[in-house]
């Protein structure tokens, strides 16, 4: 399975500060706040990952990430030359995915809660059976976001885009599983009324094949869509509270590549040296000791 990480866009609704840098390269709390979207296309198993930026960023990213040796996998970019829609993805990474099953995720978007390797792995499975799967998550205000329409037993019934009138409360998050051939599929959409190519479009006609399945992240479970001021707050301290509560850090993804044997302890070292002037840093040496 291929991964697709969509960190383009200008990143308007945070200036001052999007003016110089990508919103998914500012930190939230003690990393990029792309490690996060990363972390959990690793954590799903995913190896070779594209991330599309903006031609202007491109380089901030590269600079960060590189290749992604360091983390044990293979990192590619693209650069998306306009804002057209998360669809767009698709068509942009349509010879990357070739013929593998794809996930994408929104570089802003934060998961963290228990069983969340368990859902990934269920969405992964989906992919492989020719059915896509998108993550639900109830919300406050529903009109904001895309939103799916539940049975009792949680079969999508329908999907919306930014209703006026919101059918359910469960937001559509930024983390998508599809099958093989997504690309072809992303090539039938026809722009909206705001002239992109909607993900909510696209997962309809997955819909409407009866092919499309959710997974709701249920109590317990965080997701942030950081792309204000104070969500981004928001993230940096909960983040901050778990790890000072329970001494780690997570979302990090040399620890996830070295627990999946794809780095040796000598390249968490290199890691770990590299950061050691940090509490990152200092975690990545205790990861060390702890499987010696």
């Amino acid at each position: 399975m291929k991964g697709i990480i969509l960190a383009g866009g200008s990143g308007t609704r945070l200036y001052p500060i999007t003016e110089g840098i990508s919103k998914q390269l500012v930190p939230i709390y003690d990393k990029p706040m792309i490690y996060y979207p990363l972390s959990t296309l690793m954590l799903a198993g995913i190896k070779d990952i594209l991330v599309i930026t903006t031609e202007e960023d491109q380089k901030g990213f590269k600079r960060l990430l590189k290749d992604g040796k360091q983390f044990g996998i293979n990192i590619e970019y693209t650069i998306q030359p306009s804002p057209d829609g998360l669809a767009q993805a698709f068509l942009l990474g349509e010879k990357f995915i070739g013929n593998d099953e794809c996930a994408m995720i929104l570089g802003d978007n934060i998961f963290y809660g228990n069983g969340f390797n368990e859902i990934l792995a269920q969405a992964t499975q989906n992919a492989k059976q020719g059915k896509a799967t998108i993550f639900g998550n109830q919300v406050k205000d529903p009109e904001r976001f895309g939103i799916m329409e539940l049975d009792d037993n949680h079969n999508v019934i329908s999907v919306e885009e930014k209703p006026e009138h919101p059918k359910s409360n469960y937001a559509i998050t930024g983390l998508y599983f599809y099958p093989k051939g997504v690309a072809e599929k992303a090539k039938l959409i026809k722009p909206s009324k705001r002239g992109e190519l909607e993900i909510t479009s696209l997962n309809d006609l997955y819909l409407q094949e009866k092919k499309l399945k959710a997974e709701i992240l249920g109590e317990g479970f965080t997701w942030f869509d950081t792309g204000t001021f104070d969500s981004q707050l928001d993230a940096s301290n909960m983040i901050r509270t778990i790890q000072n509560n329970k001494d780690k850090v997570i979302c990090c993804p040399e620890q996830i590549a070295y627990y999946r044997g794809w780095i040796t302890k000598d390249e968490l070292q290199e890691r770990a040296e590299l950061l050691k002037k940090n509490t990152y840093g200092k975690y990545l040496q205790k990861v060390i000791k702890e499987t010696k």
